[in-house]
């Protein structure tokens, strides 16, 4: 969770805010999946492809790819897409809308996929679809953009997605011809014998296909020229290369006569993969099963482990086995490991064999293993990052662990894992509140999530994974679970500055923890004292941050009793108590430093460089921010390192190094327009009004008061309205408006009464 806070300036706990236009650097995206290397018999349909494409139109060009299921239109979108790209200097976006899946994509978080892609950050993203929609059409009308919608099932999946840049194109792949969707059509039909000879011919050499022809083009024939049946039956020769053709030739002619008679698609298919099935072995065939149950797209090896029970090298041979004969596709590999993949069409087939062949309290343990570890996960990573000050563990949930040094090994990196595996965990989680294994590990998945969702931003992941724990764990009777979810929807809504919601999550979490130690409620405590600290409501803060580090201290909670601590000392520090905010600061910095806390004592090391500069001490303070800098950049936390960033240029305006301060300052606020942090960005123009005062420049520092201020006023922060207020009143005074001066001053003495 986030880290205690210094003050509401650049110094805050991290907070970022989604509000305000979104400030995004033009990024090109190439989100094209890797072009397929068995690639054949296409050549007429690419070059129509490329020719209404580029053809001159008076607005955006749509082609829509259709064809029976593993015909090979997937292959042959991305194909067109790369042999496009030059025509498209503005990227290429991609999304896979798995139509067909019980859980087809949504429009709503593919547009978040293609903004952050085009450059908005993810506290910047729209939160309601309208918002969206409006945004992804406004960046794409002056760009030349290819966007492919791979595996739609309807025009409704796809109408939001469509730009409206005249210079843009899309290409729309689906099993159905989408009557209603304007737009070109490519219709692809099964290869003919020649083609689908040819495909076999890349697989297995032209040498060996040659030498038994007449196996070969039965094979072809048997198949129906559907490229995914060539393709498995070629795998399964490709990797033995001691079979003759006639081999398969003969299998496929005795358990592919359905395909005479059934008119395309999922029965052919069927049956090919029936046939590479029937050759695995058990081991090999149930692996395949249980693959089938895992959510989402693709996996990692430690998912099938979970499902079989077994040791994670284990689970690697076994997937080896099926990537040799391609049942599942091995993906990209990256810092934690391989990404495996299944056809859409496999995946079916897999859940008949799964449904018929393994019992239902077999499948109900697999799932149950697999949230078990995906708890054990995200739990040991969100604790590695030591980022949180909730203090409550979920392992006690975790039915199913990999062996020690195995989660080592993929938590080696925690964010790079979590990057890797985000969706697949809320997918899981998702699954698992669906399902019967019961609400509290499901629940707890979502919690354990929620500081690698704050870490990355991730606040619609956050606020919606965890909205339907809280009803299903309210729905159950879970106090237990709806309290802790309660508590983290209290920090997410603080971090997007809804206060009242926040005070209302954090009620709720104490109400529901009423009676319980003090592990549930310090956390939950302290996250109320501190948006009654940014209301202004001190008093009532003080209260609370006092009671919060009493329960932090009983429940052995350092994290927590860091934050407390430092809450209230920039209460101390706001109150002009400075000398009292040093000590709760320098004893925030020990127990960071005694507990290897590192975001606690960057933190601190912030708030001292805040309190050496109320003191007018800017070579300490200078010092304090600087170390602050290096510690969070060392643990890849841009927000912490830009908010001492900031402070730095302040204090070396302050001692006379301008030009150094204000490069600092600028820097400062494009970063925080980049996480879309408000506090942050209306600190930093605080701090450059000040700059120009300094050098005697009214105009720009009134224009970046008034900004600060509006910004201030927006959150509902009086003390730092205040504060604005009278830079604004130097501002104006400094200009001779004298008027304005004095209305600036009245307006904040009102904010302070208030």
């Amino acid at each position: 969770m986030q880290p205690a806070a210094t003050t509401k300036l650049p110094g805050e706990s991290g907070t970022v805010a989604n509000v305000g236009p979104p400030m995004a650097r033009q990024l090109v995206p190439r989100l094209l999946p890797a072009d397929v290397s068995l690639f054949v018999g296409r050549e007429d349909e690419v070059e129509e492809a490329r020719r209404l494409l580029g053809e001159e139109r008076p607005g955006p060009a749509t082609v829509l790819v259709t064809g029976p299921a593993g015909v090979g239109k997937t292959a042959f979108a991305i194909r067109t897409g790369y042999l496009l790209a030059s025509r498209f200097p503005d990227g290429q976006l991609h999304a896979d809308l798995r139509g067909f899946d019980d859980e087809p994509a949504e429009p709503f978080t593919v547009l978040g996929t293609f903004l952050r892609a085009l450059g908005i950050p993810g506290g910047a993203v729209p939160a309601e679809l309208t918002g969206r929609v409006h945004l992804y059409r406004t960046l794409l009308a002056g760009r030349q953009t290819l966007v492919v919608l791979d595996n739609a099932a309807s025009a409704q999946q796809v109408s939001d997605l469509l730009p409206s840049g005249v210079r843009c194109a899309t290409i729309i792949t689906s099993r159905t011809t989408m009557a209603e969707l304007c737009g070109r059509r490519l219709s692809l039909d099964v290869l003919d014998p020649a083609r689908g000879l040819d495909l076999l011919r890349e697989m297995l050499g032209r040498g060996r296909t040659d030498a038994d022809s007449g196996a070969a083009r039965s094979i072809v024939d048997t198949c129906g020229g559907l490229p995914l049946a060539v393709w498995v039956a070629g795998a399964r020769l490709a990797a033995r290369p001691h079979w003759p053709l006639a081999k398969v030739a003969h299998a496929l002619a005795d358990e592919q006569r359905k395909l005479d008679e059934l008119a395309v698609g999922h029965i052919a298919v069927r049956a090919s993969l029936e046939l590479t099935y029937q050759q695995m072995s058990a081991a090999t065939q149930h692996a395949l099963r249980m693959v089938a149950l895992l959510p989402g797209p693709s996996f990692a090896a430690w998912a099938l482990a979970a499902l079989l029970d077994t040791a994670l090298p284990e689970a690697e041979a076994v997937l080896d086995d099926l990537v040799e004969v391609h049942l599942v596709q091995a993906g990209s590999v990256n810092a934690t490991g391989i990404r495996y993949q299944l056809h859409d069409l496999v995946r079916l087939f897999a859940r008949e064999r799964t449904k018929s062949d393994v019992p239902e309290r077999d499948r109900t343990a697999a799932l149950t293993r697999l949230l078990g570890a995906s708890l054990h996960l995200a739990d040991l990573a969100a604790d590695t990052l030591s980022v949180d000050f909730q203090g409550i563990s979920q392992l006690d949930l975790a039915s199913w662990r990999l062996a020690a040094a195995d989660a080592d090994q993929l938590l080696a990196d925690p964010l790079a894992w979590f990057n890797d595996e985000r969706q697949f965990l809320i997918d899981v989680a998702e699954q698992a509140l669906d399902g019967t294994e019961g609400v509290a590990p499901a629940a707890g998945l979502a919690t354990a999530l929620t500081t690698l969702f704050q870490v990355g931003s991730h606040f619609d992941d956050w606020e919606r994974l965890q909205n339907r724990a809280l009803k299903a764990a309210l729905s159950n009777g879970d106090r237990h679970s709806a309290a802790k979810v309660h508590r983290c929807l209290g920090e997410l809504t603080t971090i997007l500055d809804r206060y009242p919601e926040a005070v209302d999550h954090f009620e709720q979490a104490l109400l529901l923890a009423e009676g319980e130690g003090p592990t549930y409620r310090a956390s939950a405590t302290a996250g109320l004292a501190y948006v009654h600290r940014l209301l202004g409501q001190y008093s009532t803060a003080v209260l609370r941050f006092e009671e919060a580090a009493e329960l932090a201290e009983a429940a052995g909670n350092v994290n927590c009793l860091v934050y407390a601590t430092n809450g209230l000392g920039v209460i101390d520090l706001e109150l002009g108590r400075v000398e009292a905010a040093i000590a709760r600061f320098t004893k925030c910095l020990r127990v960071s430093r005694v507990a290897g806390y590192r975001p606690g004592e960057a933190q601190a090391l912030r708030c001292l460089g805040q309190s050496h500069r109320a003191l007018g001490a800017y070579p300490a303070a200078a010092d304090a921010y600087r170390r602050a800098v290096a510690i969070s950049e060392d643990l890849g936390d841009r927000l912490s390192a830009t908010h001492a960033t900031c402070w730095l240029g302040d204090v070396l305006i302050r001692q006379g190094e301008h030009r150094e301060g204000r490069r600092l300052l600028a820097r400062s606020l494009w970063t925080y327009r980049e996480f879309g942090n408000l506090w942050g960005e209306a600190a930093t123009l605080y701090a450059l009004a000040e700059a120009q005062l300094a050098v005697g420049r009214p105009a720009p520092a009134r224009r970046r008061a008034e900004a600060a201020v509006m910004l201030w006023r927006q959150i509902g922060s009086s003390r730092w309205l205040a504060v604005g207020l009278d830079t604004l009143a130097e501002a104006h005074a400094l200009a001779g408006d004298h008027t304005a001066a004095a209305r600036a001053r009245d307006e904040a003495e009102g904010a302070r009464k208030a």
